[in-house]
């Protein structure tokens, strides 16, 4: 798994713990559903710290909870 499918799953198992739309995450995250949807569905390759970081706070959790889990662990390196 590469880093920007495992950010594009977590938000999804998020949303579904929670149960909201991705539409409702955008109203909490203050983040363009177009954004979203972009990280979603593969159109944004490398998504942003930022606008990560606005998801988090309209979940309300950490960046540290977002990439505290075993898929972002077992990520290999994408340099070599």
């Amino acid at each position: 798994m590469d880093t920007v499918s495992a950010i594009r799953d977590r938000i999804l198992r998020l949303c579904e713990e929670r149960s909201i739309t991705v539409g409702r995450l955008a109203a909490l995250s203050a983040v363009p559903p177009s954004s979203i949807k972009n990280i979603l569905y593969g159109k944004s390759n490398d998504p942003k710290i930022r606008t990560i970081k606005k998801i988090c706070d309209g979940l309300e959790i950490t960046l540290g909870e977002f990439f505290g889990t075993a898929e972002f662990e077992a990520l290999e390196a994408e340099i070599r």
